[in-house]
């Protein structure tokens, strides 16, 4: 353990991180889409479990970062209160993942929505907090303004309001 300047108590070095998501029963069915809709994806693992050999836990990767999905019952859904943010570098990359993990699901405001699983998501441009980091704060302020209007986010629409 470390101590690092401008924090309280020691850091912890950990094996790993992972995000660990709660499904009813559709954790292999969610794994297998996210899978599809991503590079460098794959399910890493399926632990079954019944005399059916249902999916109880799926791991698997997205880009390369690993996720656990469990099949946990009614007990817990998810919640918006977490989130997967996926930054895009192309409008052709925010269109394709958008129309995807849209289908079956429900856009949100700001480049979020919620995919037929219940997971959230926001899909965002790299171009948003440029925009919306001008040093003009008028030109931020419009991005603002033009973001909020916005379910899926458009660059072209975001510059056209920066630039008035």
């Amino acid at each position: 353990m470390t101590r690092s300047r401008g924090t309280r108590g020691p850091h912890v070095r950990v094996e790993s991180l992972t995000p660990f998501l709660w499904f009813t029963d559709q954790a292999e069915a969610a794994s297998k889409l996210y899978v599809a809709t991503f590079a460098n994806s794959r399910i890493t693992a399926v632990r079954r479990v019944g005399p059916g050999g249902e999916a109880m836990v799926v791991e698997f990767e997205l880009d390369g970062l690993p996720f656990v999905a469990l099949n946990g019952g009614p007990t817990y859904r998810l919640t918006p209160a977490f989130s997967v943010f996926v930054s895009c570098a192309t409008q052709r990359e925010v269109d394709v993942l958008w129309s995807r993990l849209v289908r079956g699901g429900r856009p949100s405001r700001c480049g979020w929505l919620v995919d037929r699983f219940g997971l959230s998501w926001q899909i965002i441009p790299k171009r948003l907090p440029e925009l919306l980091s001008d040093e003009d704060p008028e030109r931020a302020r419009r991005a603002m303004a033009a973001m909020m209007k916005m379910q899926k986010i458009v660059i072209r629409t975001l510059e056209r309001a920066v630039d008035g």
